[in-house]
């Protein structure tokens, strides 16, 4: 498949504004809105998820992915529970979420649904995000006591200082996901120039786990520039999909994850 240079995953100031990114990339110089629409923002410099311009060389790529490789807070991580710290006064994330029409894109590196209207949004440690697309990878980017799940689930949200916070929920196969049904009827196979719209809206509410147990962490964007500040909360309960959804996105995008990056000095929250 033809690769493109652009990343629509969400320009970062990536939410999750934990890191400690002192240097303002290009797409956190970008007009909030854009940041927040185009996932993981645009960039000049070709990169994808194997040989030469692969992960192991993002950051050799352009200075503006320097973090990439000189990043201490980069994500995914492995998330080992013998690690993680609980935080019984860590705020619960409020979540508010309703059935939202979305439009989808195929950026050459994923398969991003852009929220229309910006309706939705999750509150962190007081904190108002509002969400500004999803996506998917496969496998998973993040890994539980190192394993890693057939696919991930970001829901990127962005606050009114352009931060980031994204919501990582696991997928494993079991049976088929009628809440994300829509979306794979509409899937888009090659690189789009225009949005694709989903015929019914989107219930991300029911998407979520029951149990909304999660770890916290402050991280990185996963793709280039890997701009850090961006705090990450992944749910420890998977969410489900069928053996043919998650093959008809592996025909898409056979691999289009990180691999897990160093915790260094990082605490992760458990609440």
């Amino acid at each position: 498949m033809k690769k493109k240079l652009v990343y629509p995953f969400l320009a970062v100031s990536l939410s999750f504004s934990l890191g400690a990114c002192s240097e303002q990339t290009k797409e956190t110089a970008a007009p909030k809105e854009k940041q927040a629409t185009e996932a993981y923002g645009t960039h000049t410099a070709h990169w994808s998820y194997e040989g030469e311009t692969g992960p192991e060389h993002w950051g050799e790529l352009d200075p503006s992915y320097s973090a990439c490789i000189n990043g201490n807070e980069q994500s995914p991580i492995n998330i080992e529970f013998s690690q993680v710290k609980t935080n019984e006064r860590l705020e619960n994330i409020q979540i508010q979420y309703k059935p939202t029409p979305f439009s989808l894109v195929n950026n050459g590196h994923t398969v991003q649904a852009n929220a229309s209207p910006p309706t939705n949004s999750i509150v962190v440690e007081g904190n108002e995000y509002k969400l500004a697309q999803f996506h998917f990878h496969t496998p998973s980017e993040h890994q539980l006591n190192g394993q890693p799940y057939d696919m991930e689930l970001h829901l990127v949200h962005q606050d009114a200082n352009g931060k980031l916070a994204v919501l990582g929920v696991m997928i494993q196969e079991g049976k088929e996901s009628e809440k994300l049904a829509s979306i794979w009827d509409a899937l888009p196979k090659e690189e789009t120039e225009k949005d694709v719209t989903v015929e019914e809206e989107v219930d991300l509410q029911a998407l979520l786990p029951v149990d909304q147990t999660s770890f916290h962490y402050n991280g990185s964007l996963t793709t280039p520039p890997c701009a850090e500040e961006v705090k990450w909360i992944i749910f420890e309960q998977p969410m489900e999909m069928s053996k043919e959804q998650i093959q008809a996105f592996q025909q898409i995008f056979p691999d289009n994850h990180r691999p897990v990056q160093s915790l260094n000095e990082r605490e992760i929250i458990k609440n």
